[in-house]
This record gives structure tokens, C-alpha cells and sequence, in this order.
């Protein structure tokens, strides 16, 4: 067998372990979501060897995420570390075979805690399964290594447990984009989130305007031209008096008598939302989330339109601008 043909079977083993999983999840996975949620404390993740390596990136996942989360390796536990635990924590136990004599011989010391213990074993029968509160069965048929010894499929099904508990709990608790920010200052998109509004606005001639003595034909004009999806309509002041969207005008269309002589007036969306000149881009996109929206008018204090800003523009899809350049 070519080592092409070796790796594609190391592959696809791993994939129907994972599908496997899939037909293992139940109840005591919502109950140990829940008694997170429900938790004052934090995810402590523990294990040894190379469970104990999927435990370290498995905390660095919810750690990131929004949910407090810290590994404990279970022999340093023993000599002191125990003390980091309270009794509000929920304790993530990683083990395939659930008879790791280190993680066993720590879990009667956890639960004399008061700790909520959740089991990711493929052994639901175990030691480490009968001693815990909650069984997640993170179980395989089989390893990839031909041998059956080095830890292969077994990994990649607790790592992806993990994955999934982490994303079932972003969406649990709405962590959004800009709180990434929060845990992320450094990356790209933190980078970003940490700019002000007027450092990544389209500005200038860029700007789709309408005043608002205009006609819906010329909105048509201006969104084909400009090219943003909205047009901001504005006095002639240009203080923002109105916003009308592509979807405004597909609905328009579908519902409305219009032509293209009908008052921007009649069809646009009056006081539309706007963010200040002086806003943080992640209020900005915690504005757009939670309205989805993709396009904000930015304003000065007395309602005057100074640029736009685009969804795209936060979050590095497309041309990235700063002061529309």
C-alpha cells in the first residue's frame, strides 16, 4: 500500500469514528452543557498523556469562547494544584479506557469537593465512568495505528467532543463576534474591533446620499452605482432623515405601487439606526448583530452623516478601508 493509500485509510478511519459519535450523543450531554451554564465556577479540564494534551486545547477552545476554563493535571492536582477547585466548577475527566490510574485515584478527592464530574471515556463501564456524575461516550471502534495502541481515533473523538461542547455553549450563551474581541486582542479581527468607527469608514464622494426631496428612481440609481446595498437620505444638511435598503426595495416591488417618481419619503425607513463618530467598531458590530444589519450610517452628535460602515470593513472580507482609503 502507497503511503497516499495509508494516509487516506488513517482519514477515513478517523471520519467514521467521528460519525460513530454523532449516534453516541445523548441526554448527559444537555445535562453537562446545563450544568455549565448553570455553574458560578469554571470548566476544569483534567487528563494525562495524550488525553491530557486533547484536555489542554479543549480548555484553551472554551477559554477563548466566553466560558472560563483551566486544565489541572491530575498528578500535580495531587501534590497541591487540587486547591484551584471549588465546588462551583465542573470537572471535565478525559479518558478513553477510564481506568488512567492518576485520574482515578484524584476523582474521589473531587467529588469530596461538591464538583458536578463529567467523564469523556469511551468506557462508560469504567472506574471513571461509574465514579462520575455525567458519561459522555467519546468511544471507538477502532485507532488508526495499525497497531491498535497509539492513540489515533480516540483523540480525534474527544477532541471533537470538546469542539462541540464549545460551540453548543457559544450559541447558548450569544457570544458574539465583538466579545471574541475580548479574548483575542491580538489577532486580526481584535485588531480590528480594537479600531474606532472612523478608522474604517467609507467617507467622502464614496457616500450614497440622497436628500429627501429625491425620487426612488434615483435611490435605484445611487444603489447600483455605489454599490453598499443601502442609500442614507439626508436634508440638505445632510442630516440623516432615512435609509432605504436592496431588501427594502425587493419588498417594494412585491408589495408596493411605486415608480420611479415615488417620494424617497414614502418608501424609505424613517430614523433608521446609526452609530457616533466616536463608537469602538466592536459596538459597532454588536449593533449589527443584533439587528442584522450590514451597513451603518455614522453620524456626528447632531445627527449629521460623516461615512458608512460596512460589515465587510470590520471583519476583513473584501477591500479593507481606513477613512474610505
Amino acid at each position: 500500500m502507497t503511503s497516499i493509500k495509508q494516509a487516506a485509510e488513517v482519514i477515513r478511519t478517523e471520519a467514521d469514528a467521528l460519525y460513530t459519535l454523532t449516534q453516541k450523543l445523548d441526554d448527559n450531554f444537555t445535562k453537562a452543557v446545563d450544568a455549565i451554564l448553570e455553574s458560578s465556577g469554571r470548566v476544569i479540564i483534567t487528563g494525562i498523556g495524550k488525553s491530557g494534551l486533547i484536555g489542554r486545547k479543549i480548555a484553551a477552545t472554551l477559554s477563548s469562547t466566553g466560558t472560563r476554563a483551566v486544565f489541572m493535571h491530575p498528578v500535580e492536582a495531587m501534590h497541591g494544584d487540587l486547591g484551584m477547585v471549588s465546588p462551583r466548577d465542573v470537572v471535565i475527566a478525559i479518558s478513553n479506557s477510564g481506568e488512567t490510574v492518576e485520574l482515578n485515584h484524584l476523582i474521589p478527592s473531587i467529588k469530596t469537593l461538591g464538583c458536578t464530574v463529567v467523564a469523556f471515556t469511551g468506557n462508560p463501564d469504567s472506574t471513571l465512568g461509574k465514579a462520575s456524575d455525567l458519561v459522555i461516550n467519546t468511544g471507538v471502534e477502532k485507532e488508526a495505528c495499525p497497531l491498535g495502541l497509539a492513540p489515533t481515533s480516540s483523540t480525534t473523538a474527544q477532541l471533537a467532543m470538546g469542539d462541540a461542547l464549545s460551540v453548543v455553549l457559544i450559541k447558548a450563551k450569544d457570544f458574539q463576534s465583538a466579545d471574541f474581541k475580548k479574548f483575542h486582542p491580538g489577532g486580526a479581527l481584535g485588531q480590528r474591533l480594537s479600531l474606532q468607527v472612523t478608522e474604517l469608514m467609507v467617507t467622502g464622494d464614496e457616500l450614497p446620499l440622497l436628500e429627501s426631496h429625491g425620487t426612488l428612481g434615483q435611490a435605484l440609481d445611487i444603489l447600483d452605482h455605489k454599490r453598499f446595498g443601502a442609500v442614507f437620505v439626508v436634508d440638505e444638511t445632510r442630516v440623516l432623515k432615512g435609509l432605504l435598503t436592496d431588501g427594502d426595495v425587493r419588498h417594494i416591488l412585491a408589495t408596493a405601487s411605486c415608480d420611479s417618481q415615488t417620494p424617497i419619503t414614502r418608501v424609505m425607513t424613517h430614523d433608521p439606526r446609526s452609530v457616533l463618530l466616536t463608537a469602538p467598531a466592536y459596538d459597532a458590530l454588536n449593533l449589527m448583530e443584533k439587528h442584522q444589519i450590514t451597513v451603518l450610517p455614522v453620524t456626528n452628535e447632531e445627527g449629521t452623516v460623516k461615512g458608512l460602515l460596512h460589515l465587510h470593513d470590520i471583519l476583513g472580507k473584501g477591500a479593507f478601508r481606513f477613512n474610505g482609503n
